[in-house]
């Protein structure tokens, strides 16, 4: 395996990514992955980490990338120890010239509106006769294309986007290619410190200042919003409890896409034991009530009556890990699978008893159109 630490920045990276290379990128630090030595795919994220200890000793390979599932308990992860890893970091965020993609020739929503918002209701019944406390029910967008889509300009033109965002694509079995742009980072681990940075509860931004701020304003204001957000912050501290001695929660804070409003908190922790690897924690993490509900089995069980399609790598966990145990994951949502001339995208809504299924509708819209755009697509 090779390693390049030639200087250069994120933005260089995300430049030189191509269909099939792995790709973890922010404004400030990226990791960009190609080739591919090894792979390990289990359907327990417990065995993926037992089998890499092998595996790094076998390949001589000194890192893993690659993605957990929305349901770990029947979609398996799927790692890849690469090849050729490249490394870049910056102190500023360059801009990437954008470029132009070939348009769909067909736009199919999954469900159709009506039906989604015939779901979000079902929902908001099901919480209080099934004793939940939230759910999180997606839709998706299936675009389909006369010409191959041209996943390298995708991912360069989401790496263009908000500084916030993380950037990422990774190569799934079966050769489709998971693309997005996460606001939402769910675990990093530098040696014994362990950030994580729950989002729940959001609000669509609007072009005219006045509206803008007042929606922020709104958002902060929001009791169902901060009931939902505090879900989630609740959940990933009592995860986070065993394997931390200390524990620091700071938040929630109003942070921005250029669409989206977000309620989001930052978690730090040092770890007790080193031998806990980012992929243990992520793993133990995943999936957070910001992606399926609480309690975990229940909400998922239920997301699986409501939704008409199966979520796959929708909503799972993309990141790396290395020998040292280090690692970042970040959490699987803005984000499209692409095969060779059709995509399908992925947005979804937290449904707490106060959902509205208007404003829940509306909200899913609002991300599509966020990535729909970042992809440089005009729908």
């Amino acid at each position: 395996m090779t390693t390049s630490t030639a200087p250069a920045t994120p933005a260089d990276l995300a430049a030189r990514y191509e269909r099939g290379d792995f790709l973890l990128a922010t404004a400030r630090h990226a990791l960009l992955a190609s080739g591919v030595v090894a792979t390990a795919t289990e359907t327990e994220p417990s065995r993926l980490s037992g089998v890499l200890p092998g595996l790094f000793t076998d390949s001589g390979a000194s890192i893993a990338v690659g993605v957990l599932p929305f349901d770990t308990t029947s979609m398996p992860g799927h790692l890849v120890l690469p090849r050729a890893i490249h490394r870049a970091s910056s102190d500023h965020a360059a801009v990437l010239p954008r470029t132009a993609l070939p348009q769909p020739v067909k736009v199919t929503p999954v469900p159709e509106p009506e039906a989604h918002l015939a779901a979000v209701r079902a929902a908001v019944t099901a919480l209080s006769d099934r004793d939940l406390r939230k759910v999180v029910l997606a839709r998706a967008l299936d675009l389909d294309f006369d010409e191959a889509v041209p996943v390298a300009d995708v991912v360069r033109n989401l790496a263009n986007g908000n500084p916030r965002h993380t950037t990422y694509a990774a190569q799934l079995p079966g050769g489709r290619t998971l693309v997005g742009a996460t606001p939402e980072l769910l675990l990093s681990r530098t040696g014994g410190a362990v950030v994580s940075r729950p989002h729940a509860g959001s609000m669509p931004r609007s072009a005219d200042p006045a509206i803008d701020k007042a929606n922020g304003e709104a958002l902060l204001a929001s009791e169902k919003d901060h009931v939902e957000h505090a879900v989630v912050v609740e959940s990933v501290v009592e995860i986070l409890r065993p394997f931390c001695r200390t524990l620091d929660v700071r938040g929630p804070e109003l942070v921005s896409t250029p669409a989206i409003w977000h309620l989001s908190t930052t978690v730090t922790g040092e770890l007790i034991d080193q031998d806990v690897t980012a992929l243990d924690l992520a793993a133990a993490l995943h999936p957070t009530p910001a992606v399926c509900g609480t309690p975990t089995g229940a909400a998922r069980s239920l997301v699986q009556e409501l939704e008409p399609f199966d979520r796959e790598y929708y909503a799972g966990a993309v990141g790396w890990v290395d020998a040292a145990g280090d690692g970042e994951w970040a959490v699987g949502i803005r984000c499209a699978e692409i095969a060779d001339t059709s995509m399908r995208l992925y947005a979804g809504g937290g449904i707490v008893p106060a959902s509205d299924p208007r404003t829940e509708l509306d909200e899913t819209s609002a991300k599509f159109r966020t990535l729909l755009a970042a992809m440089g697509l005009e729908i």
